[in-house]
Formats: structure tokens, sequence, C-alpha cells
């Protein structure tokens, strides 16, 4: 497969959570939550236009990231753009929820990073270790300690 091909390819995360839909929805849309396990967000709200930015960190340099939400399902799944102030391109990051008895079943799938410029900071492998450890440590931290 080409280099292009592969970047093309979305990020597809999914984890089992112990927590109803209802909970996960409010870690993913409520700011107070969010900034529990996400980034510092000054405000956030679940609506389709909805403008928010966040600064997020690699290697000691700060991006600011823009994102304007652009689907929502409450319970199931929001979606916002993700974009860069200092580069070009727009990404799409969504999060999708599914009930599985006691549990939910998130995937996050980040697509359209083909169309950043590919440098040393914007490489696939950096977002793909982001959402690791955003999903798998934070997220799933933050519900571990929520049954405690």
């Amino acid at each position: 497969m080409h280099e292009e091909n592969l970047l093309a390819t979305p990020i597809v995360k999914e984890i089992r959570l112990a927590a109803t839909p209802h909970e996960v929805w409010l870690a993913l849309t409520d700011k107070e939550e969010m900034r529990k396990w996400y980034f510092d967000l000054q405000d956030f709200r679940p609506e389709p236009g909805f403008h928010f930015t966040f600064y997020g960190e690699k290697d000691g340099e700060k991006f600011l990231h823009h994102c304007t939400v652009t689907e929502v399902a409450p319970d199931k799944k929001i979606a916002y753009t993700w974009k860069y102030e200092q580069w070009p391109g727009e990404s799409l990051v969504s999060f999708t929820l599914a009930e599985d008895g006691d549990y939910t079943l998130l995937r996050l799938t980040h697509s359209g990073l083909e169309s950043f410029p590919q440098n040393e900071m914007l490489k696939k492998s950096n977002f793909e270790e982001g959402w690791t450890a955003i999903i798998d440590g934070s997220l799933a931290r933050h519900f571990e300690k929520k049954k405690k």
C-alpha cells in the first residue's frame, strides 16, 4: 500500500467502558467532565455549528486546535472538525457509542489526516500515539475512578 493510501485510512480506536452510554456521552460532551480526561476546553456545547478551541502539546510545543461540531445524536454519536491554527488541512473526529450489556462500546474515528502537511509534528503515528494515550489511558482511567 502506498504511503498516501495509509494516510487516507482513518485512525480507529475502540474501547469497552464500564458505564452506560449516557455516562459516556456526558464524559464526551460536558466541559467539566472533558477537562478531567481530555483537554482543557474553555467552552463546549454538543450543538451542530458550535466552534471551540483548545491547546494541545507535543514535545513542549503548544498547538491551537480549532474545532466545529458537525453531528450530534445524544448518547450515540458526536463528531467535529479538527484543524490547526498554524497549518492548512482539516480532519474529522467522531465518537460513536453502542450499548453492550452493562458496558458501552466507544469507537473513535479520526479521518482526513492526509489533508495536513506531512511534517514531523503531524505524522500519522503521532495521532495514533495521542489517541491511544487519550482513549486507552485517560478515558479508561476516568471511568475506573468513577467506579471506585
